[in-house]
């Protein structure tokens, strides 16, 4: 059975058009398959730009210290957990 498909128009100017017509055929593909492969590339980057924390590996070894050995907490919020 053949997967679902969804269509998308977009204006685009001629410029624009020419040249992703160019960079399918330097590529050997149809302009639908260099656009749907490119739009999904550029989804995905910004996807996981917006889901992925990045961390130097000084801020890896801070947030690792904090999870191995928290610090005590304070006076005012001890007073508000319960006793364990």
């Amino acid at each position: 059975m053949p997967a679902a498909t969804a269509r998308l128009e977009a204006r685009i100017s001629f410029d624009l058009h020419a040249t992703l017509k160019r960079a399918a055929e330097l590529q050997g593909r149809t302009m639908t398959d260099f656009v749907v492969s490119a739009v999904q590339e550029a989804a995905q980057r910004a996807i996981e730009q917006a889901e992925v924390v990045r961390l130097s590996l000084a801020d890896q070894e801070c947030f690792a210290q904090a999870l191995l050995q928290p610090p005590e907490p304070l006076s005012a919020v001890a007073a508000l957990l319960p006793p364990g």
